[in-house]
């Protein structure tokens, strides 16, 4: 990614303004989410309907500021949108919704519930018997204090869900953490998981790519602490 692009989407999240920004939560996020738009991501405005497509699902929804900009940058919708985020008449709220975001495949703001919802998307689609479309959640480090996430990591690595990818942005918010990481903490349930610079897009691209048969994938993107 060039200089012009990081700037462009930086100039992208300026334009949405006022309260409740949760910035530290949309600003960690950014390089990964570019790098996946940008050069991994299966999914494009012309394609958002298709049975094919890849589905990426936004749990980290109360900080969406960094997604509507790479959504924008990638034409989902205008960039004139981004200047009525969070008012009464705009479609993008403080936290996604999946019928008014073009683009957004849910709508999310509760912490824990996206990977639950992303197993039972990548078992839907082994079910229909496609098997090209890859599901990629976007969670926080602190959702893993969340026991609905335990039972999703632990139930997707016995299940071999090859297609399940979980990109764990971690900024050192979680209040308990994990004894040896986080990547070991699905590596024990049976995943394939990596730990990244997320802010290093060359070592995020070939985390997010790396071969990982009969087993689902989490990439665990290190960024600066929240509080720092």
């Amino acid at each position: 990614m060039t200089i012009t692009d990081i700037d462009r989407l930086h100039v992208l999240m300026a334009l949405m303004t006022g309260d409740e920004k949760h910035s530290p939560a949309a600003t960690s996020t950014l390089d990964a989410l570019w790098v996946l738009y940008d050069r991994v991501l299966q999914v494009s405005p012309e394609t958002v309907a298709e049975p094919g497509r890849d589905r990426f699902l936004l749990s980290k929804g109360h900080g969406p500021m960094a997604y509507y900009a790479v959504l924008a940058a990638k034409g989902f919708f205008p960039e004139e949108l981004l200047t009525g985020f969070g008012a009464y008449d705009s479609p993008l709220g403080h936290h996604p919704d999946r019928t008014l975001v073009p683009g957004a495949e849910i709508g999310s703001g509760s912490l824990g519930h996206g990977l639950p919802i992303a197993v039972g998307t990548a078992l839907g689609l082994r079910a229909q018997g496609l098997a090209q479309p890859r599901v990629w959640v976007l969670i926080g480090d602190a959702e893993l204090d969340e026991g609905s996430n335990h039972e999703a990591i632990a139930y997707a690595g016995p299940a071999g869900l090859e297609r399940l990818h979980t990109l764990v942005i971690d900024n050192s918010s979680a209040t308990y953490g994990w004894r040896g990481g986080i990547a070991s903490r699905f590596e024990a349930a049976g995943w394939s998981a990596e730990t990244v610079d997320g802010r290093d897009h060359d070592a995020l691209y070939a985390a997010f790519t790396a071969p990982h048969p009969g087993r689902p994938r989490a990439v665990v993107a290190r960024v600066e602490p929240k509080n720092a």
